[in-house]
């Protein structure tokens, strides 16, 4: 089934192609570039301009964060605190790239 509004759209295209909207666009007569993954091209770009990265990425700088974390603390409960939660943030890690890559 097609859109309701689907007349109008392409009646207006034409027009537009008529009034010469569409000529000399840049990069028009290149091809377009090359897209490893079509399906989620404009998902991926956005995701990568906006600064996003994978999970194992931000677990892995939160991991950093812990040593440096442990490195300037003297206390010992709050070291062993630490410990454990280096400890699952090495499983965590491990888990995300696992999926990462499937």
């Amino acid at each position: 089934m097609d859109h309701p509004l689907i007349d109008l759209i392409n009646a207006r295209i034409e027009a537009a192609e008529k009034d010469g909207a569409f000529d000399n666009l840049a990069g028009a007569g290149k091809p377009l570039p090359d897209c490893g993954d079509p399906e989620n091209a404009l998902i991926n770009r956005l995701v990568r301009e906006s600064g996003g990265v994978p999970e194992f990425v931000s677990l892995s700088r939160e991991l950093q964060r812990l040593r440096a974390e442990l490195r300037e603390t003297g206390d010992r409960s709050r070291r062993l605190e630490i410990l454990k939660d280096m400890s699952m943030m090495d499983a965590r890690i491990e888990l995300a790239r696992k999926s990462y890559t499937k």
